[in-house]
C-alpha cells in the first residue's frame, strides 16, 4: 500500500504526484480517494496500471467539472451547506467550530476536534481543476456512500456514483466514515481488489 499526500495546490500537481506514485509500483493498481481525492484518482486513474477504482464518500466529476462546480450546483434543497472558511492566500479551511459537526459527526469529540485542528488547508485551484477525462468511464469504480454526509449530501454522492455506474455500498456514518469505521473502508476496497481480479481471470 502507498499513501500518497497531496499538496492541494492544483488538482495537475496532485495527479501528477499520484501518477509518480503509480509508476513506482508493480502490477495493477486500485485507486482509493476520499473527498477531494475522488476528483484525483478520477483525473489519475487513466492511467494503464490502473485497475479500479474506489471512491469513499468522494468526488467523482466528469468530463469538464471541477469539485468547485460540483459543490456550488451539486446540493440538494435543504441539504446542509460544509462550513468552508474564505480563502486566505488561496487556501480554504472549514470553521473549527463546526468541523466535528459538518466533518465528523460520529468521531469521539476528542478526535474530531484533533481532526479540526490538524486540517490540511485546500487549495483554490485544486477545488477549480477540470477532469479531462474521468477514469470511471473506462474502470470499474466502486463507491462507499455515507447516508450521514454534512460534506457531499447522499444524494449527490448517489447521483455521482450512479453515472459512473460504480457498484455502491451505503454506510450510516459521517463523512470522516475512514476514522469512525475503518473497517467499511476497508472491506469495499478488498472487495474492489477481488473483483478486479476476478475480472481479470474472466
Amino acid at each position: 500500500m502507498t499513501i500518497v499526500q497531496n499538496a492541494t495546490t492544483s488538482l495537475a500537481d496532485d495527479v501528477a504526484t499520484t501518477k509518480r506514485a503509480i509508476a513506482l509500483q508493480n502490477g495493477p493498481v486500485i485507486l482509493v480517494g476520499h473527498s477531494y481525492g475522488g476528483a484525483v484518482i478520477t483525473e489519475a486513474g487513466t492511467d494503464p496500471k490502473v485497475a479500479g477504482l474506489v471512491y469513499i464518500a468522494a468526488f467523482a466529476p466528469d468530463s469538464g467539472e471541477s469539485v468547485s462546480a460540483l459543490i456550488k450546483g451539486g446540493s440538494t434543497p435543504g441539504a446542509p451547506v460544509p462550513p468552508i472558511m474564505p480563502p486566505v492566500d488561496g487556501y480554504l479551511l472549514l470553521d473549527k467550530a463546526k468541523f466535528p459537526a459538518s466533518f465528523a459527526g460520529d468521531v469521539s469529540p476528542e478526535k474530531a476536534a484533533f481532526m479540526a485542528d490538524s486540517q490540511v488547508p485546500w487549495g483554490v485551484n485544486a477545488l477549480g481543476g477540470t477532469i479531462s477525462e474521468p477514469a470511471w468511464r473506462t474502470k470499474p469504480s466502486w463507491y462507499l456512500l455515507t447516508t450521514d454526509d454534512k460534506m457531499i449530501p447522499a444524494d449527490a454522492q448517489r447521483l455521482m456514483a450512479k453515472r459512473a455506474s460504480a457498484r455502491v455500498v451505503e454506510v450510516k456514518g459521517s463523512h470522516a466514515i475512514y476514522v469512525s469505521q475503518p473497517q467499511a473502508v476497508a472491506s469495499l476496497i478488498e472487495k474492489d481488489a477481488k473483483g478486479v481480479q476476478a475480472m481479470a481471470t474472466r
